[in-house]
C-alpha cells in the first residue's frame, strides 16, 4: 500500500452526480478510482479545507474533492 505524502493535497471540486476519479496520471490514463467520503482526515488537511467539511478522496491517488456547490450536501446532518 502506498504511503501518503507530506506535501499538501491536491483538491478538486467533483463535477454533478461524479462518482469516479478523473485525475490523470503522467501518461494521460485515467485514475477512475471510486470517490468515498473522507472523515478522519489529518490536521494538515483540515487547516486547509476547513473543520468538519464534507470532502471526499480517490481510493487509488488520494486526490481530494470538495462537493458540487450546486447540489445539496449529501450527509443529512449538514444540509440544516
Amino acid at each position: 500500500m502506498p504511503e501518503e505524502t507530506a506535501a499538501s493535497p491536491k483538491i478538486k471540486t467533483r463535477k454533478p452526480k461524479q462518482r469516479a476519479c478523473d485525475e490523470k496520471d503522467e501518461k494521460g490514463k485515467l485514475c477512475n478510482g471510486h470517490l468515498k467520503r473522507y472523515y478522519d482526515y489529518p490536521k494538515e488537511t483540515a487547516a486547509v479545507i476547513g473543520p468538519k467539511a464534507e470532502i471526499y478522496r480517490c481510493e487509488f491517488c488520494k486526490t481530494l474533492y470538495r462537493p458540487d456547490p450546486v447540489q445539496q450536501p449529501q450527509s443529512y446532518t449538514l444540509r440544516n
